[in-house]
């Protein structure tokens, strides 16, 4: 059974917010910390999330490729330098046009077509272009753990299973 996309969405939102607040009680500088990793910083791994999450919101808005590409630099340039709270920030203006986006689409499983100028096309569905979205960020959420580790900080559970024990406690 497909879980519905707002209802992946939200875990994928309070994953980001369990995320957010564990890095708020850490130095600062464990956020921009250079390591050995797929990212150099934990601060360059969530702007990289940043800058696809507006990419992915341009490609389920239905805009065309000439619509999102230039904007890349502008969402790049817009993550570089922030602080925790910053970075908090934009990712909570990504989610509440996410959910207006989501809020808007009357059929979560409408067929849609990508044309990927590297990757050619792909004929796929606007759920499964959400759920892209959350896998996306459970990746390097868990990038994240690995570097705070790295740096001697421990993680912070934003599995699944815990979104739902704390739905299920009504935490929200």
């Amino acid at each position: 059974m497909r879980q519905h996309p707002q209802h992946q969405y939200e875990y994928h939102v309070w994953a980001n917010a369990r995320l957010f607040d564990h890095l708020e009680q850490l130095p600062e500088e464990a956020f921009h910390a250079e390591v050995q990793s797929v990212f150099p910083s934990v601060a360059q791994t969530l702007g990289h999330m940043y800058l696809f999450e507006q990419l992915y919101l341009g490609v389920l808005a239905g805009l065309p490729n000439e619509a999102i590409f230039p904007k890349m630099t502008e969402w790049r340039e817009e993550a570089q330098g922030k602080t925790i709270g910053e970075m908090r920030r934009l990712f909570a203006g990504v989610a509440e046009s996410f959910r207006a986006l989501l809020e808007r689409t009357p059929d979560p499983d409408k067929a849609m077509t990508i044309e990927h100028p590297k990757y050619g096309r792909l004929d796929t569905y606007f759920s499964e272009i959400v759920q892209h979205v959350v896998t996306h960020g459970t990746y390097h959420r868990g990038n994240v753990t690995a570097m705070l580790r790295q740096q001697g900080y421990s993680g912070v559970p934003t599995d699944y299973l815990f979104y739902l024990i704390d739905r299920q406690e009504g935490h929200r």
